[in-house]
């Protein structure tokens, strides 16, 4: 039986978180060559010592918000033998990450222009100079696809109360910025067609990552299935799109969530 990523080369930022680190694993046992990304630190050393001896696998440093290693990043990778094929915009700044480098969640009217343009710039326009990048060293040289991810809450508002109590909220960035990567994507759909490059969306759900029973308890009322996701879920539907079975699928969105967006 043949692998369901047999020769593809796939791209990934972000690759150091709950997700991410999924999608690398998963990737890697359906036959993919993986180019991982994040920036340094502990996810990307984990990493590295789960898959380095793969020489299917691959690590680079990229922050994805910095526009100089963006724009060379593709040029490394290939010189090193990689040709992407696949690329996923994964990077992006989320209320968790933000719990877990002990950042304060300040009420809207307190939010900091500095803090909202920052997280625009890793999680969209960082998603936008990994895709003009792709334009200019990939797309049209050899039939490619772009999956951007973006949330369950790109298209739905927050469900503001399930966050009291709890150590992280959601923020009005993050929402802004994941219904911005969608727009990218039905904007590059139509571009990049005539040259065998397709884009679509995949919107997760609430993946658990270590969350407290009374947040699943919150979340769940919320959701069809009545629970959170599994990381493992949503790299299902992720493998689905990065493989030559969604080869007919262009400028959509993938709702991976539970049945919230459908109440």
């Amino acid at each position: 039986m043949t692998a369901q990523l047999a020769g593809r080369t796939v791209f990934i930022t972000g690759s150091g978180g709950v997700l991410g680190s999924t999608y690398v694993r998963r990737m890697l046992a359906a036959g993919a060559r993986v180019v991982a990304t994040d920036l340094a630190g502990p996810r990307a050393e984990a990493l590295v010592a789960a898959h380095g001896a793969n020489p299917d696998f691959g690590f680079y440093e990229l922050d994805v918000g910095n526009e100089e290693q963006v724009t060379r990043i593709f040029a490394r990778v290939l010189a090193d033998g990689w040709q992407p094929n696949v690329v996923l915009n994964n990077a992006a700044i989320t209320g968790e990450m933000l719990m877990g480098a002990g950042k304060p969640f300040p009420d809207f009217a307190d939010t900091s222009v500095a803090d909202f343009e920052r997280t625009l710039r890793t999680n969209l326009t960082g998603a936008f100079m990994v895709a003009r990048q792709m334009d200019r060293d990939i797309v049209g040289k050899w039939p490619c696809t772009l999956v951007n991810v973006a949330s369950m809450y790109a298209l739905n508002g927050a469900h503001h109360p399930i966050y009291d109590g709890m150590p992280f909220k959601n923020f009005s960035a993050y929402g802004v910025t994941k219904a911005g990567i969608h727009g990218l994507t039905v904007w590059l759909a139509g571009y990049w067609a005539p040259r065998q490059a397709t884009v679509n969306t995949i919107a997760p759900g609430a993946v658990f990552n270590g969350h407290s029973e009374e947040f699943q308890r919150r979340v769940g009322e919320l959701i069809m299935a009545g629970r959170m996701a599994q990381p493992d879920e949503i790299a299902d539907a992720m493998l689905f799109l990065c493989s030559p079975q969604a080869g007919y699928m262009t400028g959509q969105m993938v709702n991976v969530d539970g049945g919230f967006s459908a109440w």
